[in-house]
């Protein structure tokens, strides 16, 4: 039996590729996504109305920016994550304790996170522990300035 040096050369690329598909290692799964960049707008919204936090980060981070001009005793932005059973009383609650305290009630244990109220311009950001949200669970995030809290809200889901 004749064989060429041609066919061994093809054969022999032919397993080479083949074997080689097999041996790759898997690619890696994407890392998961552990920080939102949310404007505060005029006209008392926030640019995204939802927030899609993934089990898989250890601490997750909200970059606040208000994006108007006025100063927060007259138009301020903030960011508070509470559960959504708990976000009425937590509005209606922070409302008595006045703009020294960012219509917050200190120390109050509902609230999961918040930013500083912030003036036209200035950014924060806040950072929680993910580990202390549940799957499923119904999770809203609101700004407490007085007449802000109904129109800018938004969701947060627990993904993973």
């Amino acid at each position: 039996m004749k064989i060429s040096l041609h066919h061994l050369a093809l054969c022999a690329a032919t397993l080479g590729a083949s074997s080689a598909a097999f041996t790759q290692p898997a690619a890696p799964a994407s890392a998961p996504v552990c920080e939102a960049h949310v404007k505060g707008q005029p006209g008392k919204k926030f640019d995204l109305t939802e927030l899609r936090v993934s089990k898989r980060c250890a601490q997750f981070t909200v970059h606040l920016l208000h994006t108007g001009k006025k100063p927060w005793q007259e138009a301020g932005h903030n960011w508070v994550l509470t559960r959504s059973q708990d976000t009425e009383a937590v509005i209606r609650e922070g409302q008595r304790s006045g703009p020294e305290r960012a219509w917050l009630s200190r120390g109050d244990a509902r609230v999961l996170a918040a930013t500083q109220m912030l003036s036209g311009g200035e950014h924060a950001s806040v950072s929680f522990p993910v580990e202390r949200l549940s799957q499923g669970e119904d999770y809203t995030y609101f700004c407490s300035f007085p007449t802000h809290a109904e129109p800018m809200r938004g969701k947060l889901v627990v993904i993973d």
